[in-house]
């Protein structure tokens, strides 16, 4: 059951910057619609490689981030072996412990996983998310005086626990999926980066 894998995140939401889940308050709309991806650089999941492999999830969030009662729909890369989209969805619904079992508890209903063709690319401090057909999303971090990337620390919630988060913001947020209920297309939202490095014993 144990697991070693560091890589990416790109987020955005609904909300404006910054997005109030991160410090525990409720969402700027009273819900959160929001989309997280995880691209995995290295590490491996009881032996099988998971390098290269994406994994994004589409939740609708009802109220306040903590209170949990999520509703979700994960999408694992069509370019991922059967073998890694199987330890993918153990990774992210909880079953092989770690951080990201704790995201896990706060899902109130997980539908059914789905494959698509998933691209994820961060050059510089510009990410690219796009799930065909259902999300495209640009983001880019904010920046102080010095020119070094804004950062977010020691939050009472995140997505990348033990990591800073580079506080971003979306040109563009567009997405539409039925089974979660979420249909937008909007501009200059919140955004969130980082990396993570998660491990389980």
């Amino acid at each position: 059951m144990s697991y070693s894998i560091e890589g990416d995140l790109l987020e955005v939401c609904n909300c404006n910057v910054l997005c109030p889940c991160w410090i525990g308050e409720d969402p700027d709309n009273g819900y959160c619609d929001a989309t997280l991806a995880y691209r995995i650089n290295s590490g491996e999941v009881d032996g099988v490689d998971m390098s290269g492999v994406v994994i994004a999830g589409v939740g609708k969030i009802p109220g306040n981030v903590l209170d949990g009662n999520w509703k979700r729909q994960l999408y694992i890369d069509a370019s991922a072996s059967n073998e890694q989209s199987a330890a993918a969805i153990d990774l992210l619904q909880g079953r092989r412990g770690g951080p990201l079992a704790d995201l896990a508890q706060l899902i109130g209903e997980d539908l059914e996983p789905k494959r698509a063709e998933i691209t994820f690319t961060l050059v510089e401090g510009k990410g690219m998310l796009k799930i065909d057909g259902v999300l495209e999303a640009e983001m880019e971090p904010y920046r102080g005086p010095t020119g070094e990337v804004t950062t977010l620390n020691e939050s009472i919630f995140t997505t990348i626990p033990g990591a800073p988060a580079y506080v971003s913001k979306a040109e563009y947020f567009r997405l539409n999926d039925p089974g979660v209920g979420i249909d937008l297309d909007i501009e200059k939202t919140n955004a969130i980066q980082g990396s993570f490095r998660f491990e389980s014993a």
